[in-house]
């Protein structure tokens, strides 16, 4: 894969895949199998393809709807690599530089997280004192990680197709990881004495919940070694100009020219088994109501694992069920929309800041908002105005049980204006639009159940090679997207859909079912 990209073999368009959600992940497998030259059909019950990572309008403003930012579209970096295999120009985009300007309870001037390497080595010795071993450590495994990540190994493996791309991505460098498979971020503070550094563990507590959905004592050290790396040049994070709206209607434009096709706002009510094997879907168009079944020999889920379970129903194995069953309850998001006047925005204000907040409010799990600004001429909001988006992660059940949900709604949005008043200057002069999403929200619009957005926090029990596999026990079906192995952001579900295509691209050509 991404290697011998004309070719398109007959027995290929002989082959039907199903792809059931548009999401990143499932708009990116569904591009590189129609490339490949199989019959595609990508269906989703949104009104517009990109799941999370889409967008919607209001009185001039584009608001992105979850993902603000963007990772792997420096040259060799995962997007990259994919729209150049399609054939299709990458979105225009500039690198945020800092990636994000982080506020600590009380404090007033930031912790930037620089794109520079050097720039954030002094940032961060002067921010903690005494803590550049650890972040040494971080490097070292993060380098090794990123190599190993870029020679597309299977994780985890589930037969011995999978077992030998794993060990064709092994080098010498890798085996410096091998110590650390178990260790969690906490592990490594204590084994260098920073346990107690209250400070640092407060700001990897934040960012890590960007990323891992936990915090740094449950994050797994390897995943943090890429996460808290990855915003730094070579590589980098990225402010999509237009809107995130245009990485899916790429992806989208590729699988309509290589004959797939796309069927927005049809439900798929259940995935059907046959002998054993994966075999068709049941399907219900929102328009006219009408439902039937199609068949195919693939199956591709760009689904949460708890969605996945759902659509096989009883033909889904004991095991798995009870696996997804086990897991820790899975975050879902309070999301803020403003439209402003420019001047409710400081000047320089970077596009990514996080806030921690003293306060027992209502807002989030841990008291924090993470905050996404447009910049003048960046397609978000006309001349003159702006858009800030400020979301915090939240436990889903309330938003599900609660007696009055428009009040618990606008307890939240008034907690969050309260808040970012603080930094911006919110008032009812610069205020033009105020819109919030909660877990019902995104349940609607994405169909993930009970809203949870995220994936899978990255515990040591869920990361890499304990993880969910993109091969399912069913054959015909694979998972996508970020329950998966690497899973988190949109690189990540374009890693997890990459290697299910090169895994259904080995099992056609013989060699993948082994």
């Amino acid at each position: 894969m991404l290697k011998n990209s004309h070719s398109k073999s007959r027995s290929h368009c002989q082959s039907r895949v199903i792809v059931i959600g548009g999401g990143i992940g499932g708009l990116t497998a569904a591009a590189l199998l129609a490339h490949q030259g199989y019959e595609v059909l990508i269906l989703d019950q949104a009104i517009v393809p990109g799941g999370c990572a889409s967008t919607f309008q209001r009185q001039g403003f584009t608001f992105d709807v979850g993902a603000t930012q963007v990772a792997g579209l420096e040259p060799g970096g995962i997007h990259n690599r994919i729209f150049a295999e399609l054939g299709i120009d990458l979105p225009a985009a500039t690198p945020c530089d800092p990636a994000c300007a982080v506020f600590l309870p009380g404090e007033t001037t930031p912790i930037n997280v620089w794109r520079n390497p050097e720039k954030w080595q002094e940032e961060r010795q002067r921010q903690f004192p005494g803590s550049e071993p650890f972040w040494a450590l971080l490097t070292s495994l993060f380098k090794a990680s990123w190599d190993f990540q870029g020679r597309n190994p299977v994780l985890p493996p589930r037969n011995l197709w999978d077992l030998w791309q794993l060990t064709q991505a092994v080098r010498s460098q890798t085996l410096i990881t091998v110590p650390y498979m178990l260790f969690t971020v906490g592990d490594a503070l204590r084994a260098y004495g920073l346990g107690n550094e209250h400070r640092l563990r407060t700001f990897l507590d934040l960012q890590l919940k960007l990323y891992s959905q936990v915090n740094a004592e449950e994050t797994a050290l390897l995943y943090a070694a890429t996460a808290l790396a990855v915003s730094q040049a070579p590589q980098g994070l990225f402010h999509l100009k237009g809107s995130m709206q245009l990485l899916s209607d790429h992806l989208v434009t590729a699988l309509e020219r290589d004959g797939g096709k796309l069927l927005m706002r049809h439900t798929v009510e259940k995935i059907h088994v046959t002998n054993g094997k994966a075999t068709a879907v049941t399907i219900r168009n929102q328009k006219t109501g009408e439902v039937w079944q199609e068949t195919a020999d693939h199956i591709v889920a760009n689904v949460t694992v708890q969605n996945l379970v759902k659509l096989l129903g009883d033909e889904a194995p004991r095991g798995y069920k009870q696996r997804v069953a086990k897991l820790p309850s899975p975050s879902g998001a309070f999301v803020l929309y403003l439209g402003v006047e420019a001047s409710a925005v400081p000047a320089d204000c970077p596009p990514h800041l996080q806030f921690l907040y003293d306060s027992n409010g209502a807002i989030g799990e841990n008291n924090s908002l993470f905050v996404s600004v447009s910049h003048p001429g960046d397609g978000r909001a006309p001349e003159g105005k702006a858009t800030i988006i400020a979301s915090s992660f939240v436990d889903v059940e309330p938003w599900w049980q609660t007696e009055d949900y428009k009040a618990l709604k606008q307890e939240f949005t008034q907690e969050a204006i309260s808040h970012l008043n603080t930094y911006f200057y919110l008032k009812p002069e610069t205020l033009i639009h105020v819109e919030a999403a909660t877990p019902r929200t995104f349940q609607r619009y994405t169909g993930r159940e009970q809203g949870i957005v995220g994936g899978i926090g990255q515990r040591i029990p869920t990361f890499g090679p304990f993880g969910f596999a993109n091969r399912t026990p069913i054959p015909g079906l694979w998972l996508v997207g970020d329950s998966t192995h690497p899973g988190e952001g949109t690189a990540g579900v374009s890693y997890s859909a990459l290697t299910v295509v090169r895994q259904i691209e080995a099992q056609m050509s013989g060699t993948g079912n082994k």
